[in-house]
């Protein structure tokens, strides 16, 4: 994520119930006496990163390295009012994720060790999951994406069941009050790595190193 916004949020990937109905971390955290803050962290509001439900409270875990096409409709709905090039975003994905085989004359987003395909098109084209089809529905998203003015930036690493956005207060504020997103502020520095939540019990690697 470019450290160039002045406000920035972290977007957390919703757990789905068995009726494929969203949860929420917050929600998650409380049922399980731990507590939802800015850097929690999946495996420690659980307990257990290898924890595979909890009846009755959610039975898929937060997608790892992909932004969930209805929760990425949620958040473009309210990017769009906040670029003056809608109609014209850049959206980049990692060729080493497995979804995707770009053409060599693509352009590429140069990025240290991880390699970018890069496309173009309107806002409406945030929720393409990459890789998707009648066989294999689920796909992937793109990893990075923004508008022609940089007015915002959507990141999302492949490691990890959270999104980030960088963009202007007023866009963020509006991120964070909207109900159909579940998202905190976040800071350039804030750690991301699995063991960065300093409040909730550590839970063992989810590695299992």
């Amino acid at each position: 994520m470019p450290q160039v916004f002045p406000a920035y949020a972290r977007i957390f990937h919703p757990p789905n119930t068995i009726d494929d109905e969203t949860a929420r971390w917050a929600d998650v955290a409380a049922a399980n006496g731990t507590t939802a803050h800015p850097i929690m962290e999946w495996g420690s509001i659980v307990g257990d990163w290898h924890t595979s439900e909890q009846e009755g409270l959610w039975h898929d875990s937060p997608v790892r390295g992909s932004l969930p096409a209805r929760t990425t409709r949620a958040l473009a709905d309210i990017l769009r009012r906040f670029t003056a090039t809608p109609d014209h975003c850049w959206f980049a994905h990692w060729e080493g994720s497995g979804y995707i085989t770009a053409p060599s004359n693509y352009p590429r987003l140069p990025m240290p060790s991880r390699a970018m395909a890069l496309f173009s098109g309107s806002i409406d084209l945030a929720d393409t999951q990459f890789g998707a089809d009648k066989q294999f529905p689920g796909g992937m998203s793109a990893h990075l994406w923004w508008p022609d003015d940089h007015a915002w930036c959507v990141a999302t690493d492949i490691d990890l069941m959270t999104t980030y956005l960088g963009a202007s207060p007023e866009c963020v504020d509006t991120v964070l009050t909207d109900d159909a997103l579940e998202a905190l502020p976040a800071t350039p520095d804030q750690r991301i790595t699995w063991d960065s939540d300093t409040i909730n019990p550590l839970s063992s690697s989810p590695s299992g190193l």
